[in-house]
C-alpha cells in the first residue's frame, strides 16, 4: 500500500486525496486551515457552481490558457462524471442558464461537506498543517516538512495548494515556492475573473448600483472580444458583477492594448422601439424638467450621471429636447461605455491566471517531468478558464488524475 501526501484541502486536493485512498493508497491530507474547502464556500455567491454541463470540445473552448494540456484530464473525468460523482455522494444537482450546474440546495457548504465525506469515508487522515518544504532523495520527492518541523514521508506527494486569489481562504501561493524549490518554472501570476478598474470618475458616483438584465460588449482596441447578458454592479474603482467577471478573463494585455466595456441598458428594446418609447415619455412629460422625467426609464442614482454624459441641463423641459438630442440619449442607453484601465488585484480575483508551467507536467498523469513522485492538480497549475463552472471542473479532473496515478505508481 503506497503512502501519499496531499498538500492542500481545497476542491482538487480533496478529490485527489479521496481518489488515491479509493484506489488503495494510505493517504494523509495536510491542510493549513482548520477545515477543508474554505474557497468552495465563497464560490458562486455561496451557491457553488460545481461544473458546466457541456461536452469536452465546448469545455476546452472555454479554457483560454493551455487548453490542450487538459484533454486527457477532461476526457478521463468530465462534467458528467462530476455530476454523477456528487449525486452518488447524496448531493442532488441542477443545471441552470449557461449549463451551469449547482447543488439543488443552493448551498456551497453542501458541496464542501460532500467532498469531505468522500475523503473521510475512504480513510484519508486529515491533519491541520502548513507545509514549508519538500524532502528529496535521489531525484525523487519522498516527503514534506511543515512549519513546526514535523516530517511526513511518502511514496508520492501531490501539491494542491491553489493560486494567489482569495488569500483569506488559504490560497497564498505556497505551492509555487514548493515547486520552484525542485526546479519548476512558475509563469507570471495575474488575476482572472476579477472586477475591472476604470479611470471614469462616474463609476465611484454609481458605487453600489446593481443593474440586472443588461447586455455587455467588451472591446479590445475597439474590436469586439466578448458578449454576455446578465447582472453587473458599479464599484468605487470601476465595475464588477457576473458579466464583468466573465469579460475580465478576455482582458490580458493592458501594456499593449486598450479595453472598454459597453452596456446596453435596454436590451429588450430595439433602437427603433426605444426611440418610440422615448418619444412617448417626452410627450407625456412635455412640461416637466428632464431630470424629473426619467424615473420610469432609469434607476434614480443613474439619472444625474446620464444627464452629465448627455450634456443636457437637468432643468431643460422635455418638450424642448430636439430629435438630435434624443438620438444622443438613445445611444447612451444602448451603449453606456466604461473605459477599463486595469484588472482588479489578484487578492480580489476568483481565479489566478498563471502557475506551474504545463510544459513541466505530464498531462496524462499530472506528475512532474522534472522530479519523480511529485504531482500537481488544480489552480496551482498554469491553466484557467472562463466563469461558469469550468475552473472547478479543472480542479476535479486534474485532482482525479493525480490521485489515481499517485496511488498506482510503482517505485
Amino acid at each position: 500500500m503506497p503512502d501519499v501526501i496531499v498538500v492542500g484541502g481545497g476542491a482538487s486536493g480533496m478529490m485527489a486525496a479521496g481518489t488515491a485512498a479509493y484506489y488503495g493508497a494510505n493517504v494523509t491530507l495536510l491542510e493549513k486551515n482548520n477545515r477543508t474547502g474554505r474557497k468552495i464556500l465563497v464560490t458562486g455567491k455561496g451557491r457553488c457552481n460545481i461544473t458546466n454541463n457541456c461536452d469536452r470540445d465546448t469545455f476546452i473552448q472555454n479554457v483560454p490558457t493551455n487548453p490542450r494540456f487538459l484533454y486527457s484530464a477532461i476526457s478521463n473525468f468530465d462534467s458528467q462524471d462530476t455530476i454523477s460523482f456528487f449525486n452518488e455522494l447524496g448531493l442532488e444537482t441542477k443545471t441552470e442558464r449557461g449549463n451551469r450546474v449547482f447543488p439543488v440546495s443552493d448551498r456551497a457548504m453542501d458541496v464542501a461537506d460532500a467532498l469531505y465525506s468522500f475523503v473521510r469515508n475512504n480513510g484519508v487522515k486529515v491533519i491541520e498543517s502548513t507545509v514549508k518544504s519538500l524532502i528529496t532523495q535521489d531525484d525523487k520527492v519522498v516527503g514534506v516538512v511543515d512549519s513546526i518541523g514535523r516530517e511526513f514521508f511518502a511514496d508520492s506527494v501531490i501539491i494542491a495548494t491553489g493560486g494567489m486569489s482569495y488569500p483569506g481562504t488559504g490560497s497564498t501561493g505556497d505551492g509555487y515556492a514548493l515547486a520552484r524549490s525542485v526546479g519548476h518554472t512558475v509563469t507570471k501570476l495575474k488575476p482572472s475573473l476579477v472586477g475591472l478598474v476604470s479611470s471614469d470618475s462616474f463609476c465611484s458616483e454609481l458605487q453600489g448600483l446593481s443593474l440586472k438584465n443588461v447586455a455587455l460588449t467588451a472591446y479590445e482596441n475597439n474590436k469586439v472580444i466578448y458578449k454576455d447578458f446578465g447582472e453587473m454592479v458599479f464599484t468605487h474603482r470601476g465595475v464588477s458583477g457576473p458579466v464583468v467577471l466573465s469579460a475580465s478573463a478576455h482582458m490580458r494585455d493592458f501594456d499593449k492594448k486598450t479595453y472598454s466595456i459597453s452596456f446596453d441598458l435596454k436590451p429588450a428594446l430595439t433602437e427603433e422601439n426605444l426611440d418610440l418609447r422615448l418619444q412617448r415619455e417626452f410627450t407625456n412629460h412635455k412640461n416637466n424638467q428632464i431630470n424629473n422625467s426619467l424615473k420610469e426609464l432609469l434607476p434614480k442614482k443613474l439619472i444625474p450621471v446620464i444627464l452629465k454624459r448627455w450634456g443636457i441641463e437637468e432643468t431643460k423641459k422635455c418638450n424642448s429636447i430636439t430629435r438630435e438630442e434624443r438620438k444622443v440619449f438613445l445611444d447612451l442607453l444602448k451603449n453606456f461605455t466604461v473605459n477599463i484601465s486595469s484588472l482588479g488585484s489578484i487578492s480580489e480575483a476568483i481565479i489566478t491566471s498563471g502557475g506551474i508551467s504545463t510544459k513541466e507536467i505530464k498531462p496524462k498523469t499530472m506528475e512532474s517531468k522534472l522530479i519523480s513522485n511529485l504531482f500537481f492538480c488544480g489552480e496551482v497549475i498554469d491553466v484557467d478558464a472562463y466563469t461558469g463552472g469550468f475552473n472547478l471542473q479543472i480542479a476535479f479532473s486534474t485532482g482525479r488524475l493525480a490521485g489515481y496515478y499517485s496511488a498506482i505508481k510503482e517505485g
